[in-house]
């Protein structure tokens, strides 16, 4: 069962399950900063070239099964399915948000 998401962030994992790049993008503000796989991506060019690799590229679709609120962030954990290796792996992703919109996530 997904649980429910504010909106931004259910706007965010929608777009994902349909790799939507853009529609992901839409979701984050402008100087929005993601931090994955030990690299830091800062503002809408670097999210859109860290989309593409990263999620694209591997057709990388997460489905999030529990959603909680901690220190001020919307965590999620979840399953992340696609074409990589060790396909699906479990990971928790930590929003937050500001006027609406993703202002950093951190993936774990």
């Amino acid at each position: 069962m997904t649980p429910t998401l504010p909106k931004p962030i259910a706007d965010y994992v929608s777009a994902n399950a349909r790799l939507d790049l853009d529609g992901m993008l839409q979701t984050f503000a402008s100087d929005a900063v993601v931090r994955d796989d030990g690299g830091e991506h800062r503002g809408r060019q670097a999210l859109r070239g860290w989309i593409r690799d990263a999620t694209l590229a591997a057709s990388a679709v997460f489905t999030p099964d529990t959603c909680q609120e901690e220190n001020g962030q919307v965590v999620l954990n979840g399953l992340t399915h696609g074409n990589f290796q060790g396909s699906p792996i479990r990971f928790t992703l930590r929003f937050t948000l500001e006027d609406s919109l993703i202002r950093a996530l951190e993936i774990s």
